[in-house]
């Protein structure tokens, strides 16, 4: 009996020792619950999406593409030279995914004028003479470029040309080259250096001018008001004024004339293609005109040389003085309301120098911007320095809508005292007064 609950009392104790051991073992290796491995689940699964939220997020950091954005210009100009001009603005422009294109279209200013509302079938800019500037401010078709290009962009452009670009104190269009008249001669036909004062110049047409056997020494468009423009400003006459005032009877401009007159005696019929026609086929050893007859010279086969007619010297002591033509851009109000990134920094790289030397290089056309003419090859063209010359002193034709009515009446001047002979005072009284008309009719 002693024996049996000895053997009773040790299986209790190594009982009781076991079920010790499994309660200890259950608080270092407790079991996870449905519910908390649910929540330890979902904790990881919020920690996975928060990674992957985290990767997403980072990668949305990166740069969005720009849009991608056409800046249409149309232009009457060569197309390989237009083609030329907008590699060097797309090129600069590529990483801002906006494309200058180019569209050639005849009579420009005609097409702006019926266009320049018509944001469907418009352009957003047009590239032309500076001399309609005015009649498209008056329509209210063109956007300033107050706040499209800014004045350091421009700091380098001749002021010339910037004159050209404003009209009434506010800038409208964006320069890009010019043109002047030049003095251009053959210097196989030419004897000896170039005169420096009209007078000797005149000497010399006398002395090699041969009326009744066609050759002469210098021809021009006699007639042509653009052509006696150089003489009319430098002395100190105008065809009509900034303030729409016409100025064929002003004294200047009679004096002016009537200097004319005597060269003209000595200079063919003065039209355009007679002029011509005797230069390039050697029967005159100068003309004045522009680079436009380059083309025609070249396929004449001569050799061509130049100079600026700012270098000649009036009776005055002062220099003649040619109009200038500016080719420049103009934006149209609603491109620059709905492209005004896009259009700035197309107007900010055809504001470079650049630009400039491309044309100049490639197409003999005198840069806006004067950096350009540091260039090497720019600076050795005889032509382009020439009218780079020419810009210090020219006139930009005048931009007012008054100027379209002035040609007829100003030729009508011209023709009346060249070649019928005419009292210039009288002649000027009566042309003058049929300019006051045509610009009265225009109100």
């Amino acid at each position: 009996m002693y024996k049996k609950k000895k053997l009773n009392k040790l299986l209790a104790g190594i009982l009781s020792g076991i079920m010790l051991i499994g309660l200890l073992s259950g608080c270092s290796q407790k079991a996870a619950s449905p519910a908390e491995s649910t929540d330890q689940q979902e904790m990881e699964e919020v920690t996975s999406s928060q990674d992957e939220n985290s990767e997403n997020t980072e990668t949305s950091t990166e740069p969005t593409p720009a849009e991608a954005v056409v800046v249409t210009v149309w232009h009457d100009n060569d197309e390989v030279m237009m083609d030329a001009l907008a590699k060097v603005v797309n090129d600069a422009l590529t990483d801002e995914n906006i494309t200058l294109k180019f569209e050639k279209k005849s009579d420009v200013s005609g097409q702006i004028q019926l266009y320049g509302t018509d944001s469907v079938n418009g352009p957003d800019m047009y590239l032309h003479a500076h001399d309609s500037l005015g009649s498209f401010v008056e329509m209210g078709i063109l956007a300033s470029l107050d706040s499209l290009i800014t004045p350091e962009q421009e700091a380098d452009l001749l002021p010339m040309t910037l004159e050209a670009a404003s009209y009434k104190g506010t800038q409208y269009l964006m320069p890009v080259y010019y043109e002047t008249l030049l003095f251009m001669y053959n210097k196989e036909l030419w004897e000896g250096d170039i005169p420096s004062t009209t007078e000797e110049l005149y000497d010399y047409m006398v002395a090699h001018t041969d009326v009744n056997a066609g050759t002469y020494a210098l021809v021009n468009q006699h007639s042509t008001s653009y052509n006696v423009a150089p003489f009319i400003y430098g002395f100190g006459g105008y065809i009509i004024n900034l303030d729409a005032e016409p100025g064929l009877n002003l004294q200047e401009t009679k004096d002016a004339i009537i200097y004319n007159q005597k060269f003209a005696a000595l200079q063919a019929d003065g039209d355009y293609n007679t002029v011509t026609a005797l230069f390039n086929e050697q029967k005159a050893a100068a003309i004045i005109g522009g680079p436009w007859l380059v083309s025609g010279i070249q396929e004449a086969g001569i050799d061509l040389g130049i100079k600026s007619l700012c270098d000649f010297t009036l009776p005055n002591g002062g220099s003649m003085i040619p109009f200038s033509g500016v080719q420049c851009l103009g934006v149209l109000k609603y491109a620059a309301e709905n492209k005004p990134d896009a259009i700035s920094k197309v107007l900010e790289v055809l504001a470079d120098k650049e630009v400039g030397i491309t044309l100049a290089k490639g197409f003999n056309c005198a840069p806006a911007n004067s950096k350009a003419y540091e260039d090497p090859d720019v600076a050795a063209n005889e032509m382009i320095i020439s009218m780079e010359k020419s810009a210090e002193k020219a006139v930009p034709m005048p931009n007012i809508p008054q100027m379209g009515v002035m040609w007829g009446p100003a030729e009508s001047l011209l023709a009346a005292v060249n070649k019928s002979g005419e009292d210039v005072d009288s002649a000027a009284e009566k042309y003058q007064q049929e300019a006051l008309t045509a610009i009265a009719d225009m109100q």
